[in-house]
């Protein structure tokens, strides 16, 4: 059986030190996340993708890069993305004498996005972002608000598809988050244990009509760490009912789920009960999530870090859970399959220029 590597971490700095080495050639890890702390340059980017490919090629090089507040590398060449917001602002746009050329200047756009965001990042060694969010903007919500394409599902849906659409052209996978929907609640998951009060039918018929309609397309889900009480009394991102009944079997979702920050306030309670770092990996990967994202743990020495990778490592061998081949293959298949354009090439070539060209 293939070992399964759930473990998705970050590094300390702008290139790899001897803790980020060993701690990335431990045979759980699968993958890093790098912030805004890990950039300084493309060469350097470039640089520190291929050290960590250098330790182990099959490691999956993440990143929330989505456009607008959340984009974590703006300097050095890099296109300063729009807030998704602004892709749902010009399907609505009054500009336009006819609906229909509004939306498709929109899609256009949105597919561009895709393109230009996918192809930036692989062209320095990164092989996927966390984009794009699905979210529903209710206009409450502290943390999403314009990182959401809009209040309609379907507007949502058609714009997230083309964004898609545009990482696919660039050889890059998706991520559809945050699962079933973060946009209803006000409270930050970050700083915060969320409650959406919605009956189950009112989701299914708002919020996760994006993750339903694109459940075919979608590389990889990202639930959200918001319990939705009268659903399940757990956080989606650690109830069987969310990951397994209704995503996997009734929504039909094939890919990779992983899971939130795990250093999150909103994954810090299961069940009524505090819980550790650990307790948190082990109920998400029983209820159904394929990776574990544990963030910003690297800094100051990163004995947190070492920690829940070691007590990651106890509990599979006390059979607290258990690997995965299907799971491993689902990482795998994140990875991308083509060659990258250089950075040189990429900013000559006729789609590039062309997708600058349609940005709003």
């Amino acid at each position: 059986m293939t070992l399964h590597a759930p473990l998705l971490i970050d590094i300390a700095s702008l290139a790899l030190d001897d803790n980020d080495i060993r701690r990335l050639r431990h045979p759980l890890v699968g993958g890093v996340i790098l912030f805004g702390r890990n950039w300084q340059s493309r060469d350097q980017l470039s640089a520190l993708c291929g050290e960590i490919k250098k330790v182990r090629q099959d490691l999956l090089i993440c990143v929330d890069h989505e456009g607008g507040r959340v984009q974590r590398f703006k300097t050095d060449g890099f296109t300063h993305l729009p807030p998704m917001r602004a892709l749902g602002a010009l399907w609505r746009s009054p500009d336009k004498q006819t609906s229909g050329q509004s939306a498709l200047s929109a899609m256009r756009a949105a597919t561009a996005c895709g393109y230009v965001l996918g192809a930036e990042l692989r062209a320095c060694g990164v092989d996927l972002s966390f984009a794009p969010v699905l979210d529903l903007d209710h206009g409450s919500s502290t943390v999403i608000g314009d990182r959401a394409f809009d209040a309609d599902p379907r507007v949502v849906s058609v714009l997230a598809k083309s964004v898609m659409h545009g990482l696919l052209a660039a050889g890059m996978a998706n991520c559809g988050k945050h699962f079933p929907g973060h946009g209803y609640v006000q409270a930050d998951s970050h700083i915060d244990i969320p409650v959406d009060g919605r009956t189950r039918a009112q989701i299914l018929a708002s919020d996760a009509v994006p993750f339903d309609r694109l459940s075919v397309d979608l590389s990889s889900v990202m639930p959200a760490h918001v319990i939705y009480s009268k659903v399940d009394g757990r956080a989606a991102g650690f109830s069987p009912v969310w990951l397994q009944d209704i995503l996997r079997h009734e929504l039909g979702f094939q890919g990779l789920i992983f899971s939130d920050d795990l250093s999150m306030a909103g994954a810090q309670m299961i069940d009524g009960k505090r819980v550790s770092t650990v307790q948190a990996g082990i109920t998400a990967l029983n209820a159904g999530c394929d990776m574990l994202l544990l963030c910003n743990q690297s800094v100051q020495g990163g004995a947190v870090l070492d920690a829940w990778i070691d007590g990651m490592t106890e509990a599979l061998l006390k059979g607290l859970w258990e690997q995965s081949e299907a799971s491993e293959q689902r990482r795998l298949d994140l990875l991308p399959s083509s060659t990258a354009l250089a950075w040189d090439d990429l900013m000559v070539q006729p789609k590039y220029m062309r997708c600058l060209d349609l940005l709003p």
